[in-house]
């Protein structure tokens, strides 16, 4: 879609990520003319999906969270056709497979847990508690408690040693791409509280359907894909073929290092690094949708992507996924086959590589003292919004959006915001 640089507009807003799309909804809504500026051929930004050789495969490992307020809000989640994940993780330890299930929701498949073999009654009894504050409890009260490392987090709720190594380091690690716990306290409570109350699932047509459906929400001729900005104006921006476009406001929605190019001297968090690499297996190593991790860190996690969605692979075969921390390069393909023979207890070797990507900055470092929220204002008519704002989720995200909406409206002098 091209960009006619003749009418200006009230508010540019640039990228078209999560933040990006729910901040132009907002202010849309609000009444304000708007305009999303998106360098790529296609809405998105991390949460993009591509068809390979016939199978659906998504820039990185993804699930989405159905207990996401924003989520609720936005999203009309029978159209994203989800399939669940089961409440459990099955981490591959030394001395085997051990199941960690919600009891809540699968007490017929708890036996690890009453059996002793995932922790013992203390660390359950400990783990529990913790769980039980973090559902039940205001999200309010969770976000005011003292900020530590989860780490810390763990030892004061009286989690041993040992379960932290068996389960909750291998496990979380996945979630915030670090191996140290180092991660703040109060995202770590808020995160397991939406992981205890929502359900993991795949959409149908993969992680991209989510921004795709945001970006179908809002009136044609907003959107513009193929619309790198090359850099802001005293009254708007200018794009890489120097084409300007007046605004009485900019909205910066990109990644943490793209909005500090286009805004110098932006705080730019520390960014976690992922890859994933996407199998095809003429079996199914493991016929449950469930996900498996590393108590001896030779990846990230590992799952069937296709026990969760059937439709990922066109001719019938397996798709597996699995991450690790930082690069992949293919020469460590052998030893990561190895590892996946003896999680799944398969023959890996006719594995067929089908895809691998790393995504840089995949979610920001967040370590504590963490401001769970920031302001989106920088001064000057300009604004910035993203997970990097926020917190590294899709709620991050979506939240940071509605906030750089909310201030934007306050500053023209349209203060009814939505959200």
């Amino acid at each position: 879609m091209t960009v006619s640089g003749k009418e200006g507009v009230d508010v540019v807003v640039v990228g078209a990520g999560a933040a990006g799309l729910a901040c132009a909804a907002d202010l849309g809504a609000a009444g304000l003319a708007v305009r999303v500026l998106e360098a790529d051929a296609a809405p998105g930004g991390r949460m993009r999906t591509d068809r390979v050789a016939g199978f659906t495969v998504d820039r990185g490992f993804q699930v989405f969270n159905t207990s996401y307020p924003q989520v609720k809000r936005r999203l009309d989640l029978l159209r994203l056709r989800l399939r669940p994940f089961t409440p459990a993780v099955l981490v591959s330890t030394p001395d085997g497979m051990r199941r960690y299930t919600d009891p809540m929701r699968d007490l017929r498949r708890s036996g690890d847990l009453f059996s002793g073999r995932a922790g013992s009654p203390r660390d359950l009894l400990a783990a529990g508690v913790l769980s039980a504050r973090d559902m039940l409890e205001p999200a309010a009260l969770l976000r005011s408690r003292t900020d530590t490392t989860t780490r810390t987090a763990l030892a004061r709720a009286g989690v041993s040693g040992a379960m932290v190594e068996t389960f909750f380091r291998p496990f979380l690690s996945g979630v915030f791409l670090e191996e140290e716990l180092a991660t703040s306290s109060r995202v770590f409570h808020l995160v397991w509280r939406t992981l205890l109350r929502g359900t993991l699932c795949l959409p149908a047509d993969g992680a991209g359907a989510v921004p795709a459906q945001l970006a179908a929400g809002l009136p044609a001729g907003v959107l513009s894909t193929g619309s790198p900005v090359d850099g802001l104006t005293a009254g708007g921006v200018r794009l890489a073929d120097g084409t300007e476009l007046a605004a009485r406001a900019v909205v910066v929605a990109t990644g943490a290092r793209a909005a500090a190019h286009l805004l110098p001297g932006l705080d730019v968090p520390a960014g976690r690094t992922v890859s994933t690499v996407y199998h095809a297996a003429g079996e199914s190593p493991l016929s449950e949708p469930t996900l498996v991790v590393d108590a001896r860190r030779r990846f990230l996690n590992t799952c069937v992507l296709t026990e969760v969605q059937p439709g990922y692979a066109e001719d019938g075969r397996s798709l597996v996924a699995t991450s690790v921390l930082g690069e992949l390069p293919p020469e460590r393909d052998v030893r990561l086959r190895a590892a996946l023979a003896e999680v799944y207890g398969a023959d890996t070797r006719s594995w067929e590589t089908v895809h691998r990507i790393t995504v840089p900055d995949a979610l920001p470092a967040m370590p504590p003292p963490y401001p769970l929220t920031r302001t989106t204002r920088l001064g000057g008519g300009r604004y910035v919004c993203g997970d990097h704002r926020a917190t590294g989720s899709l709620q991050g995200a979506l939240s940071s959006g509605a906030r750089a909406a909310r201030e934007v409206l306050a500053d023209l002098g349209r203060g009814g915001a939505a959200g």
